[in-house]
């Protein structure tokens, strides 16, 4: 028989595509040293397929609740630690990030964002549900270099216009929009007057007023999805201040949702979501359930699901970081 000879590849032979696939089995915290063996992995350690989204959805701040403005106070190792985090994933990802993802305990400071903004030029999509520490200045310079965002998650805020005349100047290809709390007919025209071409819009978990639901439905002419599923839906009383609790979407709202292509909703006492709703008094209290409760959604473009992604995981909450 003839002798069969082996060729063994070097790793620093080895194509690109073969070491991003062995890198995406990598969190960031591992792939910050294997990208300074050489220019090869290092190449490849930032190729767009690892960094299309960062998903920082299991990071949180060590917080405490307070009665003043911004009612948080953040423990500086969290900030220290967050910055860490975002060194690495914005030396790697050399501005491929399309996709952030980040929990509603995590409490970025204007700072944060401004690092944030500057890096991923190319952004499309942001989740970030707490603004409790960003103010009007820093959301808005973010929201100016983001001309490409398209889909927006973002807590109920007192006074809307600002952000959303911002979305409207800058944002031309933006569609998708979910707000986590109270929505109420100021919101619900803010909307209107600067997003009329939005195209999806959930409400999910929110208290909703039937005000602004039905001005929604009638004003917002190019809105093709709407989720309200859960809410909390609210109807004022003739008599002054008060307001009661539907229990059964109103046949007249069902009517003028006919013209849209989705129209979820669910007011079902079987519902374990519509439950947790009613046990929170409308204020859904996120940190007493599952990790994945909060990322769920009815519209399947904004849903999150339970897979955090490799690139941040659970080992990243301990591996690297001495405060």
């Amino acid at each position: 028989m003839s002798e069969i000879t082996s060729i063994a590849k070097k790793w620093e032979d080895m194509e690109t595509d073969v070491l991003v696939k062995i890198f995406k089995e990598l969190n960031m915290i591992e792939l910050a040293p294997v990208s300074q063996v050489c220019r090869l992995w290092r190449s490849a350690c930032s190729d767009p397929l690892l960094w299309n989204t960062l998903d920082l959805g299991l990071l949180k701040s060590n917080f405490i609740q307070t009665r003043a403005s911004p009612f948080i106070w953040v423990d500086e190792r969290s900030d220290r630690k967050l910055s860490k985090l975002l060194r690495i994933a914005m030396a790697l990802s050399h501005g491929n990030i399309t996709c952030l993802i980040f929990h509603f305990n995590l409490y970025m400071k204007d700072d944060h964002l401004s690092y944030i903004a500057e890096r991923c030029p190319h952004l499309k999509r942001l989740v970030m549900p707490a603004w409790n520490r960003i103010t009007k200045t820093g959301i808005s310079l973010a929201i100016r270099r983001w001309k490409e965002l398209e889909s927006l998650t973002m807590p109920s805020i007192a006074h809307p216009p600002y952000i959303m005349e911002e979305i409207s100047r800058n944002c031309k290809n933006f569609s998708s929009l979910k707000i986590m709390g109270n929505f109420d007919v100021h919101f619900a025209s803010t909307i209107a007057s600067y997003l009329p071409n939005l195209k999806t819009l959930s409400l999910r978990c929110s208290i909703l007023t039937k005000e602004a639901l039905l001005f929604i439905l009638d004003c917002m002419d190019h809105l093709e999805i709407l989720n309200v599923s859960h809410c909390f839906l609210l109807e004022s009383l003739s008599t002054v201040g008060r307001k009661q609790i539907i229990k059964e979407m109103d046949c007249a709202i069902l009517e003028k949702a006919r013209k849209l292509h989705e129209f979820h909703y669910c007011m079902s006492t079987s519902c374990v979501t519509c439950q947790r709703m009613i046990s929170d008094e409308g204020l859904m209290r996120w940190y007493r359930y599952e990790e994945w409760f909060w990322r769920q959604d009815e519209v399947g473009s904004l849903a999150l699901g339970g897979d955090y992604g490799r690139l941040f995981d659970e080992g990243c909450l301990n591996l690297g970081f001495r405060n």
